[in-house]
């Protein structure tokens, strides 16, 4: 496949370099500052899955090289404030059989995606695995707490296309495949994020160390709890009939294998970077709001790192 990977951070790193690997076309998009760094076209791995490393057939920082080149695949893995910015940028590049698989975690990116370029054009497939990066173009895998699950939420793009692709993902080396049902798995992940990123990032610690302590489990187990509840108030399906039985599987088994991870709202805070929690946390307070639901604990962790990184910034800045 002819492949473009719009944002080259942790994950999208990860996937330029073992989708190249792999045998595909694969081309970069990224931000001017950090162009100088992609001069030989390098990108590198390192983690749970191997070191590895690729020469991308491009890095670019607009779409203009790229123009006459519609690719089979965009992976559009952006923060969650430049989602629409970014997708209104690159929709030019998107022909009649091109597809966008929106592989980001939160609330708004695949519908804002579906806006612009249309749902028999955009595919969701949350992640399930994490990263960090370590300089421009070098990427280490972390943990993984399940399969990459790709699909279309509303049934615009067939069965049998979602499958070619999550196979050719899976084939690279990121475990990956179809699910029609995709917008439960990305509610899932907004509960497991919810519950563990804006915390993490507040006490500048790993996973393990929240569900270690028995009054932070408490807290999340409230976030959780609230989630249900707004997720009810909007007529969102879970895949979960109760609170109580994802947060049981929370602790079985999707914390185990990534305790030691840092979420990567902590990360960026300690970068200096804007955050995500408005697709997070803070889409949770929108949503409530909207239907009259009380999301207390949500408010109150989403008004508190919202603090935090605005002394953080005042903090780097004198």
């Amino acid at each position: 496949m002819n492949i473009l990977v719009v944002g080259l951070g942790a994950l999208g790193t990860t996937f330029a370099t073992l989708l190249k690997r792999s045998g595909h076309e694969v081309y970069g998009l990224t931000k001017a500052k950090y162009l100088a760094s992609f001069a030989d076209n390098k990108v590198y791995l390192s983690g749970i899955w191997g070191d590895h490393e690729a020469v991308l057939d491009g890095v670019h920082a607009d779409i203009r090289p790229l123009l006459d080149n519609k690719p089979d695949l965009v992976i559009l893995i952006v923060k969650s404030f430049d989602t629409e910015g970014t997708i209104k940028e690159i929709a030019p590049l998107v022909g009649e059989n091109t597809l966008v698989m929106v592989a980001q975690n939160g609330y708004g990116n695949y519908e804002a995606v579906a806006r612009v370029v249309g749902k028999e054009h955009t595919l969701l497939s949350p992640i399930l695995f994490g990263a960090r990066l370590l300089g421009v173009g070098r990427a280490e895998v972390t943990g993984i707490a399940g399969t990459v699950r790709l699909g279309q939420p509303e049934g615009a793009v067939p069965a049998a296309v979602c499958e070619k692709i999550a196979e050719a993902i899976n084939a690279a080396g990121i475990p990956t495949a179809y699910e029609p049902d995709v917008y439960g798995i990305l509610w899932d992940k907004i509960l497991y994020n919810c519950a563990l990123n804006p915390l993490g990032a507040l006490l500048e610690c790993n996973y393990g160390c929240l569900v270690d302590d028995e009054g932070i489990r408490g807290v999340m187990n409230a976030m959780i709890r609230e989630i249900f509840a707004v997720a009810k108030a909007h007529d969102i399906v879970l895949r979960w009939n109760h609170a109580d039985d994802y947060i049981a599987y929370f602790y079985k088994e999707l914390l185990p294998p990534t305790r030691q991870h840092f979420p990567s709202t902590y990360q960026d805070l300690m970068a200096g970077k804007k955050l995500e929690i408005d697709a997070l946390t803070g889409a949770i307070v929108r949503l409530g709001k909207e239907k009259a639901v009380p999301v207390p604990v949500n408010e109150t962790v989403t008004n508190l790192l919202k603090a935090k990184e605005l002394f953080s910034a005042k903090k780097k800045a004198s």
